[in-house]
């Protein structure tokens, strides 16, 4: 019994849990005594994003009184509740997780004053938010994850200026949805791994010049495209694994050929 007293008084002495105090606080007559607070547990004044979001889940109502908080969690918590209306006041807010919540919420038509935001972020859920035909204006954001989503999104035939993008993940993306007829365009990229995607999908009357190409593995997914006349050409390439592959193909297409005559 006494070790269990003991270990109880260890638990209370060892417990870190941040705690405020009730004698204070603005909401000890209507919240507390109602049960829509709670010390330690549930709680606005504690510094402790746990308990001031389980308070505002059971006091949405009082968001408002706190969108000007000094403490930068307690405004980016209470912004989850707030109208849209009011959001408009916090666009100038110091902190970027505040703003991170207004990029989530805010009406899409207000998203244009978050587009230069200094937080990535702020400016990813932009890009992933606002309409399409604006979009245009991160094409060239400091950040490859912003212009990773707009080359997601942007409209297939206006990504002429994203080709060139210095982030090859950024052209993988342009590359996979660029138009067909403008594929040629990337033939060249300087990566092979966007090239093998140009490979797969470029028009077959404009593949030829990448039988040539300098990467092996991109004339392997050339030789997969290519008619029986063409992969004659390719009988003596200099990778094993692209001879065999033509050599494959050519003895198939024979098969076919003799067993539908």
């Amino acid at each position: 019994m006494l070790d269990a007293v003991k270990l109880a008084v260890s638990d209370q002495t060892n417990d870190i849990t941040p705690r405020a105090n009730c004698a204070d606080c603005p909401h000890r007559e209507d919240r507390l005594k109602k049960g829509r607070c709670n010390p330690g547990d549930t709680c606005v004044r504690a510094m402790s994003g746990r308990q001031i979001a389980r308070f505002f889940t059971l006091n949405p109502d009082l968001a408002e009184q706190y969108a000007g908080d000094d403490f930068w969690e307690r405004r980016a918590i209470a912004a989850r509740y707030l109208s849209q209306k009011l959001l408009l006041d916090m666009l100038d807010d110091p902190d970027e997780v505040v703003r991170r919540v207004l990029a989530y919420r805010l009406p899409v038509s207000e998203l244009d004053a978050l587009i230069d935001d200094p937080d990535r972020e702020v400016r990813i859920t932009v890009a992933d938010r606002l309409p399409v035909e604006k979009l245009e204006r991160l094409v060239n954001d400091e950040d490859y994850l912003v212009r990773q989503y707009v080359a997601k999104r942007l409209k297939p035939g206006r990504l002429f200026r994203m080709i060139n993008d210095p982030e090859r993940e950024v052209r993988k993306t342009v590359a996979r949805r660029l138009p067909q007829e403008s594929l040629q365009l990337m033939m060249n990229d300087p990566m092979a791994e966007i090239r093998i995607i140009v490979a797969e999908r470029i028009e077959i009357e404009s593949i030829r010049p990448m039988m040539r190409d300098t990467d092996w593995r991109v004339r392997l997914s050339v030789c997969h495209r290519l008619s029986p006349d063409m992969l004659v050409e390719m009988l003596y390439d200099d990778d094993d694994d692209v001879r065999d592959l033509v050599q494959r193909r050519l003895k198939s297409d024979n098969q076919n050929f003799n067993g539908s005559a």
